[in-house]
């Protein structure tokens, strides 16, 4: 049974409602759908599943274009109502002949719906019904495919061949294999683990020209257990010996070294020489992007419009010509050699194939029955929209400045903590200096922790740029709880007055469950304002794997039934890709979060933000 049809505007009018489904839903189901999908621009799927505490539905839509109309059916999940697709389609041609945008009210509407609701049911039931009618026969010609391939398998079942007819003595499951002393045979079923036991070709009905050889597959078979039973042998013989373990290795015969970790504060590169010239290396790219990028915004669509003129001028008449034999209504088959082209175009600049295609269908689905325009060419409409849709993705939903969110913590008197987190070498605690370096241009006390106690030289590396800096740094060494670590920085930079803590963890693979265990023990003991996601702006497919399964892997971890996913993404070796900008669309659609800073270079000042015109530029051009 439906749960909820209703028709909307894409401004979000809500022009018809069934009346008759008076369930209340629970949760915001609608809501949900707007803002996941249609809003970020996964239009193309075939449904959407919400969850819900006590519920779990389906919802499925359908677009008319031309008229800016939003059809969408919500049922539970567990029904699999197999005429919601159909009464979509029905809806949309019936309503669509009505509607008038000057309307809001669609009472007359009922009754249609009922009609259109009893005949979708009627040919769900009827399509039902001739599956039921057909699926015996399906099974008895999978059971005698099953019988064939399980006597090929085990050799003991009967096959008869030319004229010849066998009697089986029992029911068809069963196989006849060799007589056994009492003079009863040793009958196998199918079912059971194991296989029956192996009799000549005539006594298994079998002739010598049949469709095998029963003793060549004796043959095989008793080679095979033979080798088997070498291979146990030889493994067992391998057990018994102990395991080697490695020695640390001894240079010029001198006394083996009791201590290894060397990060004490009071060590010869410590506290006593702490005093060093403080790093200033001018202003951080942060403050003054938008003045270069601007400008060369301003040249790229200076020199577009040129080649523009001189296209217009070369193909007038070939374009005018493409235009007026066009269709007026856009059709899938009319889409589809620019949207291919377009993805071929996403995915030379970088952008997973997952993601290029889940784009291209949301913006065949936006398109389709729209009225083309006059003198305007196909590829230029998708493009367009293609256009409209990546800056919709790549711009934030939400305010991403942290210097307001800073003095606001301050406010309440309590620090405001980052969690900087990512696979292995992608330059966290490097790209953590330079944020470090950026805060401290805006007069914001900053304190660094170093939680990554798990790589050999990330707490001398975090020590080095906490000296450059002159900031304080919280550290406990090697092999410690890193959860335990940066709640007790936390506490000390309360105490010191402190108004950001930036916490560098460990990198991790995003498969490694033991350490994605710990960092989501990290966030849900520390509950961070911002998390922070640190990847390569060289990763292709890739992208898509490290963050859902980073996401997926911190909610499935925590004990929290809300638990905290990645907040934000910081794109580091953004200076070494050229025009292959694709890593940040890929990252921002598959985890909904946005590019808060993007790092293109080695030193302090090397941060930005990221320019979305430019951006969606250079994926298009």
């Amino acid at each position: 049974m439906l749960e909820q049809l209703l028709i909307f505007t894409r401004g979000g009018l809500i022009l018809w409602t069934c009346k008759e489904f008076g369930n209340a839903l629970r949760g915001s189901p609608i809501d949900t759908l707007i803002r996941s999908c249609l809003l970020e621009e996964r239009s193309g799927a075939a449904s959407y599943n919400y969850d819900a505490p006590g519920a779990s539905y389906t919802l499925k839509w359908t677009f008319h274009n031309e008229l800016g109309l939003v059809f969408v059916a919500l049922y539970q999940r567990i029904l699999h109502l197999l005429y919601v697709d159909d009464l979509l389609a029905m809806v949309k041609k019936e309503f669509s002949e009505i509607y008038d945008p000057k309307r809001t009210a669609y009472n007359e509407f009922d009754d249609i719906f009922q009609q259109l609701k009893k005949e979708a049911e009627s040919r769900a039931e009827e399509m039902k019904k001739s599956k039921q009618v057909n699926k015996p026969v399906n099974n008895n010609v999978g059971k005698k495919q099953g019988k064939v391939q399980n006597g090929t398998m085990d050799g003991g079942n009967k096959k008869k061949s030319g004229g010849e007819s066998g009697d089986d003595g029992g029911d068809g499951n069963k196989f006849k294999g060799r007589p056994l002393e009492n003079g009863n045979f040793d009958n196998n079923h199918v079912g059971n683990g194991e296989a029956p036991t192996m009799g000549n070709g005539r006594e298994n009905g079998i002739s010598g020209t049949g469709a095998f050889n029963v003793n060549k597959l004796q043959k095989l078979r008793s080679k095979g257990v033979k080798k088997t039973e070498t291979f146990v042998n030889k493994g067992s013989k391998a057990e018994p010996q102990k395991k080697i373990t490695k020695k640390n290795r001894v240079w010029n015969d001198s006394p083996s070294e009791s201590k290894l970790d060397f990060t004490d504060p009071l060590s010869e590169n410590g506290v006593e020489n702490i005093a060093v010239v403080a790093a200033d290396q001018g202003e951080s790219m942060m403050d003054k992007e938008e003045i270069i990028n601007s400008e060369s915004d301003t040249e790229e669509e200076e020199m577009a419009n040129d080649n523009r003129v001189e296209t217009k001028k070369k193909s007038w008449f070939s374009s005018m010509f493409q235009s007026i034999a066009g269709k007026a209504n856009l059709e899938k088959s009319d889409l589809e050699p620019a949207l291919k082209a377009l993805k071929d175009r996403l995915m030379t600049k970088n952008v997973a194939e997952e993601i290029a295609e889940k784009l291209c269908e949301s913006v065949a689905a936006s398109l389709e029955g729209k009225k083309l325009a006059s003198f305007t060419r196909v590829s230029s409409t998708v493009q367009a929209a293609m256009e409209e849709a990546l800056v919709r993705i790549l711009t934030p939903r939400r305010s991403i400045d942290i210097l307001r969110d800073v003095h606001a913590a301050k406010e309440q008197g309590k620090p405001y903590v980052v969690v900087f987190v990512g696979v292995n070498g992608v330059g966290k605690s490097t790209n953590l200096a330079k944020v470090a370096y950026w805060l401290l241009q805006h007069k914001i006390n900053v304190m660094m922790a170093a939680c990554d106690t798990f790589r050999s030289g990330a707490v001398e590396q975090l020590r080095t740029h906490a000296r450059r800096l002159q900031i304080p740094i919280y550290e406990k060494g090697y092999e410690k709880d890193p959860a335990i670590v940066a709640k007790e920085a936390i506490q000390e930079a309360s105490r010191n007055g402190s108004d950001v803590v930036l916490v560098d963890t460990a990198g991790r693979m995003q498969d490694n469950e033991p350490l994605m265990r710990a960092l989501s023990k990290l966030i849900y003991v520390n509950t961070p304002d911002l998390v922070l996601f640190v990847g390569e702006a060289l990763v292709g497919n890739d992208a898509v794997d490290q963050l859902s399964k980073f996401n997926q892997k911190l909610a499935d971890f925590s004990p929290s039934p809300n638990p905290r996913l990645i907040d934000g993404i910081l794109l580091t070796k953004f200076d070494t890709i050229d025009d292959k900008v694709g890593a940040a669309l890929s990252m921002v659609y598959i985890s909904g979060a946005p590019v808060m800073f993007v790092g293109c270079g080695q030193s302090y000042t090397d941060l930005k933000k990221l320019n979305v015109k430019s951006i969606v530029k250079t994926l298009l051009k």
